[in-house]
């Protein structure tokens, strides 16, 4: 067996030690992607909520959620909750496996925008709202960079592309496909399609690109063996 096959298999045992068992660095990692993935998601659920005061348009899904809160007496939060938790029935076929960080984000995001659009009254000024819409959709590239970058499970939206991608399929063809279905859908249904639908569809990919790499933690095998001192292989010499 060769120096890189050792390597890998080594890489592979240190994934499969529990948490409990790992030193307290290790542990310590462990605190540090539950606290990102939380700020992610709050942080998330804070920015839609932002776009739905604003009043400028939402990005594609709340659009959807939207439409439906508008159809029922069920705010757009649990509207969130539940959509998200259906989709989750779409990754069985796919074979798709859920995340701790997926759960959360099924109810997190949701739940914070219940709590916001219950307790803050939309603004009337325009210029408010204009910045509503700026902020929204900047907050809410750093809150994709968060969640995603603390690497304990995509959300059920996520997932769903990436599964469906996994089957052959381009993720960029999946991703537009399913986005411009919920927002036909939530357009029919009455939800707020307008300049920042566009802003978010121009501004999320440049942002997602900027903010998931600076957000990504390390795997708990490369922060054990930097406690270990093996530099080799942390850094993949």
């Amino acid at each position: 067996m060769g120096e890189p096959s050792r390597r890998a298999a080594w890489v592979r045992r240190l994934r499969a030690v529990p948490d409990a068992m790992l030193p307290p660095a290790s542990r310590r990692h462990m605190g540090r992607r539950t606290g990102q993935l939380l700020f992610g998601l709050i942080l998330y659920g804070i920015s839609d909520s932002m776009l739905v005061l604003g009043r400028l348009g939402l990005d594609p899904w709340d659009v959807f959620q939207q439409g439906l809160a508008r159809h029922s007496s069920i705010p757009i939060g649990t509207w969130s909750i539940l959509v998200g938790i259906a989709v989750l029935f779409l990754w069985i076929p796919l074979r798709q496996w859920p995340g701790p960080g997926t759960v959360a984000n099924a109810a997190l995001i949701g739940l914070t925008m219940d709590v916001v659009l219950g307790a803050v009254s939309p603004p009337h000024a325009m210029w408010l709202r204009v910045a509503l819409m700026i902020g929204g959709v900047g907050l809410n590239g750093v809150a994709t960079g968060a969640y995603i970058g603390a690497g304990l499970g995509p959300g059920p939206r996520d997932g769903l592309m990436v599964g469906l991608a996994a089957r052959g399929y381009s993720l960029r063809v999946v991703r537009t496909s399913i986005e411009l279905t919920v927002l036909i859908a939530g357009w029919l249904l009455g939800g707020n399609v307008g300049i920042g639908t566009l802003a978010y569809a121009l501004a999320i990919g440049p942002l997602a690109h900027i903010f998931i790499p600076r957000f990504t933690v390390r795997p708990a095998a490369a922060a054990l063996a930097a406690e270990r001192g093996d530099e080799r292989l942390t850094s993949g010499e």
